[in-house]
């Protein structure tokens, strides 16, 4: 028996390959199947079962195309209901894979169909969970995602979830590993560890969700409380899971297609085309395509597209470094984000080869915002997270995370001028495309963030510690 977890640190997401005596299965894979089939191909196992822990809100998985190219069933839990084959498991239903066995353990909460899959080897032994969303290293799955599917409030699913947990998993043996579905970083939980494995004996002793004598009332209050919005994308990537979607190969052929520089703004026109430029926020600051939409490719990119862009049928045009064309295609396709028209051929650099009008960003070090800067009289947006923002901040700096901009941009007023940051650079290079492409030009943004802003003598806020935020 040979166990693997597969992280995809962009998404915070982790699938498992499992394979045993010849067969093999597979649980919550990515988008692009290809590594998938390549592996079992190397490793000269078949693969028996494709297991889903829910219908994923943060990313579209690869059941679909990896079914049709393997014909493994798909098997969901209880409550599950596909537009395509797949096995709904009853409780308790127990699946072989060589001489391994998955026993499925209905664990509804964070979704009326979210299932834990338990690992039994060959000598009849528990060793491992795989929790999906129900149970993370630190953290346990929101409650507030499935309200209108399972007609019930976020608390009556957390009270489901409170009877899951204790239920199901806490009565397993302590030695038996943890292998979730997400890590820090994922929207999926609010207080997620950066460590993707555990025990359950770990998490009892450590995970606040999992207290010893902890009532249902303390739970509900306790997991509901702080959490955010979910991403407007979530709904329409659980739409995506549960009823199929374009093939993978098909989103990365269109994807690929190089526009002619002497075409892309007839191509943008009739297509009603976003341009997305992932290139790193130091290059696009310096110069870009006017009304382009910066989200770099090497930061949380997927998330970001998801948040930001939400609709993901938006047509999109491309604008990526060179050799950069299939990762991006591939990194929008894992949040559902399949209509993409194609890419400009030879990037950015053709673009201004070709004498076409550029934009650029007003970005100073933060040295220089420090020469600059009078508390009284300077207005500073940071578009940091709120707890960010909380643990410490410039002083008189008003929050205005990044994730509701398309809600704050509004109440900007356009004449009056404004610092702009984030930690580090990349999320205010963001807001600040966003900004221009809206028309405003009344800003400037901070090179560094915070993080080259707290290194000057600029007046800051007392330092709080951000798992102190969190825990308030």
């Amino acid at each position: 028996m040979k166990i693997e977890q597969i992280y995809t640190g962009c998404l915070a997401q982790g699938a498992y390959y499992i394979t045993s005596n010849g067969e093999a299965a597979i649980i919550d894979p990515l988008r692009e199947i290809q590594p998938y089939l390549d592996r079992l191909e190397r490793d000269g196992v078949k693969l028996k079962y494709i297991f889903e822990t829910h219908f994923h809100a943060d990313f579209v998985s690869g059941h679909v195309d990896l079914s049709k190219e393997t014909q493994a069933p798909i098997v969901y839990g209880p409550n599950a209901t596909c537009e395509f084959d797949c096995i709904s498991a009853k409780d308790g239903q127990e699946f072989k894979i060589g001489k391994i066995t998955i026993k499925v353990l209905h664990t509804p909460g964070h979704t009326m169909e979210s299932t834990t899959f338990l690992l039994i080897d060959e000598n009849g032994k528990d060793h491992a969970i795989f929790s999906g969303d129900t149970l993370f290293i630190g953290d346990v799955g929101r409650p507030d995602l499935a309200q209108k599917a399972a007609g019930m409030t976020q608390d009556q699913l957390a009270g489901i979830l409170f009877h899951s947990l204790r239920d199901k998993i806490m009565t397993l043996s302590d030695d038996v590993i943890v292998y979730p579905a997400h890590g820090a970083g994922s929207a999926c939980g609010k207080n997620m560890s950066k460590e993707t494995i555990s025990t359950i004996g770990n998490q009892k002793a450590t995970n606040y969700a999992l207290r010893a004598n902890m009532t249902e009332a303390e739970f509900i209050k306790e997991v509901t409380d702080g959490l955010l919005p979910p991403p407007a994308y979530f709904g329409m990537n659980v739409a995506m899971n549960k009823n199929g979607y374009e093939s993978f190969e098909t989103v990365l052929h269109n994807g690929m297609k190089a526009i002619d520089v002497k075409d892309f703004e007839a191509v943008t026109k009739d297509t009603g085309a976003l341009i997305l430029d992932t290139r790193n926020a130091v290059d696009f600051s310096k110069g870009f395509i006017p009304q382009s939409i910066n989200i770099g490719i090497n930061g949380d990119f997927a998330p970001w597209v998801g948040t930001l862009i939400a609709n993901v049928k938006q047509p999109i045009i491309l604008v990526t470094e060179a050799g950069l064309e299939e990762e991006t295609v591939t990194r929008l396709s894992r949040v559902g984000f399949d209509t993409i028209i194609g890419h400009l051929d030879g990037g950015f650099e053709a673009w201004q080869k070709a004498g076409f009008e550029t934009d650029a960003v007003n970005r100073i070090s933060a040295a220089q915002f420090a020469s600059e800067f009078k508390t009284e009289n300077n207005k500073v947006i940071d578009v940091r997270k709120e707890t960010e923002y909380e643990a410490e901040h410039i002083e008189n700096a008003y929050s205005k995370p990044l994730a509701y901009i398309n809600d704050w941009v509004k109440d900007i007023e356009p004449k009056e001028h404004f610092y702009l940051h984030c930690a580090g650079g990349y999320r205010s290079m963001i807001a600040a495309s966003i900004l221009q492409a809206r028309g405003f030009r009344n800003f400037t943004e901070i090179e560094g963030g915070f993080g080259a802003i707290a290194k000057t003598n600029i007046p800051k806020s007392d330092f709080v510690c951000q798992s102190k935020v969190l825990k308030a």
